[in-house]
């Protein structure tokens, strides 16, 4: 289902459901009290990314109160929390979004999943879903957290929550997800949640330390990729992602600019193997990009890694460019160096996690998508990204291309 398609069913019939949702709801729940966390399910249906962004907060509540966690998430995005496990698979949600129907179905599934396994706190991290609302409103959970427009002028998503949390604009998205859990382990009612101080301590994230034999193992997979044998020691990949979600394509920096990037890269630096990285449906995008380059250290690997693998890339490669997608904080289970073009949305706020540094003008008219736009931009030319020339790209990572293979593997590993 197309993205302006789920959009306009969001707001058509999301509206009118939020509303009357709300007044059965308080028919129904309203003398409840609050109970501790035991069974404690988080949504985030649309972002693969966060999924990543919201591990510390999920980490936090099972620490602290020593639940179960459970997880909903379209489909398509599952794979995203196999990188860390936390959630167990057999505790993880699946939703289709491909067409109306399934849609309907796999809600109509979710309501029963969640009272088999008496789901008694949910967390909505979705900042502008109506249909996470309902969601979140008719899981059965007693404790139903979420952000709450109160007098700002947020989107409408009826009165489902026990626990109103202020969405913070100016806090990152990882210490927003924070606030949500800090609201359930309070110990008395706030208005609004949650009035605590978030260190960067509690957002650090668990990290993928993959062994040797693992390793070993892949670099057979590298080997017939770059055809000859790969050795970590001496061989420097390079990964470069052009791709972006369609839920937001402003996002994609320029292709013309990523081919004379990487043709620099690989004139410059013999050493270096370049990995054009992407799912499988991206594989003919990057074969374009890939002819274009036309050198034959330059290799379009897209839909050749399984997520499963990605870990190991991420551990065996020298550094990545992306745009502001995915793999920027898939990549952040390890300690791989990583640059990140920023434009329509602010590292300020969706910063990656990991060893990462921003590429961002900050133009005054950037960032252009928000909580309270539906993330959904008028703007036809990404003026913020073709700002970020290829030279001053080159220029920012040339030091790590220079640094020895041997001297950043030792570190990451």
């Amino acid at each position: 289902m197309k993205v302006d398609t789920m959009r306009t069913i969001d707001y058509w019939a999301g509206v009118p459901l939020c509303f009357l949702s709300s007044i059965v709801l308080w028919l129904f729940t309203r003398k409840r009290k609050q109970v501790e966390p035991s069974n404690v399910l988080f949504i985030e249906l649309s972002e693969m990314g966060s999924a990543i962004l919201a591990d510390p907060a999920m980490r936090k509540i099972k620490r602290e109160s020593g639940c179960q966690l459970f997880f909903a998430i379209f489909q398509k995005n599952k794979p995203s929390l196999g990188l860390l496990n936390t959630v167990p698979d057999e505790h993880i949600f699946t939703i289709r979004e491909n067409n109306l129907l399934r849609l309907l179905t796999d809600t109509v599934r979710f309501l029963f999943w969640s009272r088999r396994h008496n789901i008694d706190t949910v967390f909505d991290l979705e900042l502008f879903s109506r249909f996470t609302a309902i969601l979140t409103g008719f899981s059965g959970a007693t404790n139903r957290v979420g952000y709450y427009s109160f007098h700002n002028e947020g989107l409408y998503r009826g009165e489902m929550l026990t626990h109103r949390v202020m969405y913070n604009p100016h806090l990152h998205i990882a210490k927003n997800f924070i606030a949500l859990v800090n609201a359930v382990l309070s110990n008395e009612p706030q208005l609004p949640y949650s009035k605590t101080v978030i260190p960067d301590s509690d957002i650090v994230l668990q990290r993928y330390h993959p062994d040797e034999e693992a390793l070993d193992q892949f670099a057979s997979i590298l080997t017939d990729i770059i055809g000859k044998p790969f050795e970590a020691e001496k061989h420097k990949i390079v990964l470069i992602n052009a791709n972006a979600s369609e839920l937001l394509i402003q996002r994609r920096w320029m292709p013309e600019y990523y081919v004379e990037l990487v043709q620099r890269i690989v004139s410059d630096h013999p050493d270096v193997e370049v990995f054009l990285t992407g799912s499988p449906s991206e594989i003919a995008e990057m074969e374009q990009l890939h002819r274009q380059i036309d050198h034959p250290r330059c290799h379009n690997t897209a839909g050749e890694f399984t997520f499963e693998q990605l870990p190991l890339l991420y551990s065996s490669a020298h550094l990545m460019v992306t745009n502001d997608s995915g793999p920027g904080h898939f990549s952040a289970v390890s300690d791989l160096k990583v640059f990140v073009f920023y434009g329509p949305e602010t590292p300020a706020l969706y910063g990656s996690l990991g060893n990462s540094v921003p590429i961002y003008r900050g133009l005054a008219c950037s960032p252009c998508v928000n909580a309270a736009n539906h993330r959904k931009t008028d703007c036809q030319d990404n003026i913020c990204l073709k700002l970020i020339k290829p030279a001053e790209v080159y220029g920012m990572i040339e030091s790590s291309l220079k640094a020895s293979p041997a001297t950043a593997l030792v570190h990451r590993r």
